[in-house]
């Protein structure tokens, strides 16, 4: 891990990698938190808002973690 900021920093480009990544982290967390509930309380018509249980919310960290960190260095690779 080390490696891979050393390489970013040198290029004076890790600001676009870490804004990328935090921008994706966050609206992505609003968005699957709603996107879970959705899916949980799918039989009712108003959306209802409960928290995921511990196991599902390290699947979707997991998951969005992956993603965000392709987001990252598509931007960066892409500029």
């Amino acid at each position: 891990m080390y490696l891979f900021f050393k390489h970013f920093y040198k290029n004076k480009k890790i600001h676009i990698f870490i804004v990328s990544f935090l921008v994706f982290v966050v609206l992505n967390i609003m968005e699957n938190y709603v996107h879970y509930n959705i899916g949980r309380h799918r039989e009712t018509e108003a959306i209802q808002l409960s928290a995921p249980s511990k196991k599902d919310w390290i699947r979707i960290l997991v998951v969005m973690t992956v993603f965000a960190f392709l987001q990252g260095g598509f931007t960066y690779y892409l500029d």
